[in-house]
């Protein structure tokens, strides 16, 4: 678990709207006529010629004077691939979930171009005299073998800030509106493949992953965990027992100097029920800064329905508010190496304060291919739901079938898949940390709580349905079970 910034999260005065009912699924004569003043604005963060993945942004300008429905808009990005490929979006100001993207080979290989990633829109429309802000994309190998983009046709290694580029091309209902083809191009063939973003990556093992389907009415699916945090202290020996470590000493995610201590893992009484607190604590300096972490001590959680109670706070209990304080639930697989391809991470991440460029309370959900420290390359995937999400809340996780659905009190929030997708066992973690601290010498004091964990395996599980099965834990008065193998 660890950050530095999620993509650029660059606010943009774009204004995107909804496709209404009595948009036409072919573009009328206003639209085609707008759509000639469409513009595309291009920047990478990869500007070394060799590469292990090629990170192209884009932003469509509407220059016209009618909105262009963005069902019927593609770009193409000309490059040399002789291989497969994996597309993400890894943050997008129109969301992620809106964009896909293909590979299509061309009829006719030529000088800097042998296929184009087109990426397009599900929907809606892009208004006058705005634009679609930031769409930050990428595209790898299956393997993250180098690519040599030195002579690819839409590749500009100077491009650094955004600048009208005419070397990628825009469409309108197949119709070409802005940019150059490289020459010679000639029509493209018709696409077989399917689209990049519906293939997930395959599991780093040869074992097939399970298939995780509901089973109505069912108390797990092989295997089930449930903690009702029944427990005295960080130092009560049942915790071990049951799997869960207190960590303690230094290292990140958070400032510079902090420390994890053990002591900040508590488990008070609330309405007569023990729940884990978790607290992060600052005098404004790293040596005074203390925050916690508890995390289950084997990595045995893949695939099937991860659900826990949490209590988010948007004030300290005591002195000065307006810490970029993180508090959390999530799984995670250990980083073994930079761009490990066997590492994963899906986050539920509440930001009270802001941060990593939001200043309001912000909800992050991420799902995590990949990342390096230094310099930093981070390969996620993420939806920002910008509200105050204080007080109590189910949050439900059900991976499966290639896709990680997130939901907070059974609304489905979240839904990502492709590389973004798990492919090891992963551990289960709450932690409170602070990204940086603000100035002043007064202490202040932030508390996250949660009342329980439960992990379905290789089942996904209503959300309504998760807090019926807790209700029946409680109802027998079971605190702890745990028959999940591993």
């Amino acid at each position: 678990m660890r950050r530095t910034t999620i993509g650029s999260l660059v606010t943009t005065a774009a204004l995107l709207f909804p496709l209404g009912a009595g948009v036409p699924g072919q573009a009328s004569a206003a639209t085609a006529a707008a759509a000639q003043s469409l513009r595309l604005q291009y920047m990478t963060t990869s500007t070394e010629a060799l590469t292990d993945q090629v990170e192209p942004l884009f932003k469509i300008i509407n220059d016209g004077t009618a909105p262009v429905a963005l069902s019927q808009v593609k770009i193409r990005y000309y490059f040399k691939g002789e291989t497969g490929h994996r597309f993400a979006c890894s943050w997008a100001r129109i969301r992620c979930s809106t964009v896909t993207g293909r590979f299509v080979p061309l009829a006719k290989p030529v000088r800097g171009a042998d296929r184009y990633l087109e990426v397009g829109f599900t929907s809606g429309r892009l208004a006058p005299g705005t634009d679609t802000g930031d769409l930050e994309l990428r595209f790898h190998r299956p393997d993250w073998r180098t690519f040599d983009q030195s002579d690819d046709h839409s590749f500009g290694a100077g491009r650094t800030s955004y600048a009208d580029w005419d070397r990628a091309t825009v469409h309108v209902g197949g119709r070409l509106v802005w940019g150059a083809q490289p020459s010679g191009t000639g029509p493209a063939p018709t696409p077989t493949p399917p689209p990049a973003t519906s293939t997930p990556k395959p599991p780093a093992t040869s074992t097939p992953k399970p298939s995780a389907t509901p089973a109505p009415g069912g108390s797990g699916g092989q295997g089930t965990l449930f903690d009702d945090f029944a427990y005295t202290g960080p130092s009560d020996a049942r915790l071990a027992q049951h799997g869960w470590r207190v960590r303690s000493g230094g290292g990140g995610p958070g400032v510079s100097g902090a420390g994890w201590s053990p002591s900040a893992i508590t488990f008070p009484s609330v309405n007569g029920d023990r729940v884990l607190q978790l607290s992060a604590s600052t005098d404004g300096t790293g040596a005074g800064t203390v925050q916690s972490e508890l995390s289950t001590t084997r990595r045995k959680f893949f695939e099937g329905t991860y659900a826990a109670r949490v209590k988010f706070s948007d004030a300290p209990v005591s002195g000065p508010d307006g810490e970029h304080v993180v508090q959390t639930f999530f799984t995670i697989t250990p980083l073994e190496r930079s761009m490990d391809p066997d590492y994963g991470e899906l986050d539920f991440e509440y930001l009270p304060n802001g941060g990593w460029g939001e200043s309001g309370p912000t909800m992050f959900t991420t799902s995590w291919e990949t990342y390096q420290a230094e310099p930093w390359k981070a390969a996620n995937t993420h939806t920002a739901e910008r509200a105050s999400f204080a007080g109590w809340h189910d949050l439900v996780l059900q991976v499966s079938g290639g896709r990680a659905r997130y939901y907070v009190d059974g609304r489905l929030v979240a839904d990502h898949g492709g590389d973004h997708y798990p492919e090891t066992p992963m551990s289960i973690m709450f932690n409170q940390w602070f990204i940086e601290l603000r100035s002043g010498s007064a202490p202040r004091d932030y508390h996250q709580q949660v009342d329980w964990v439960y992990h379905s395996r290789n089942e996904v599980v209503p959300p309504a349905d998760v807090r019926r099965r807790v209700e029946s834990f409680r109802s027998a008065s079971t605190a702890f079970v745990d028959t999940v193998s591993g």
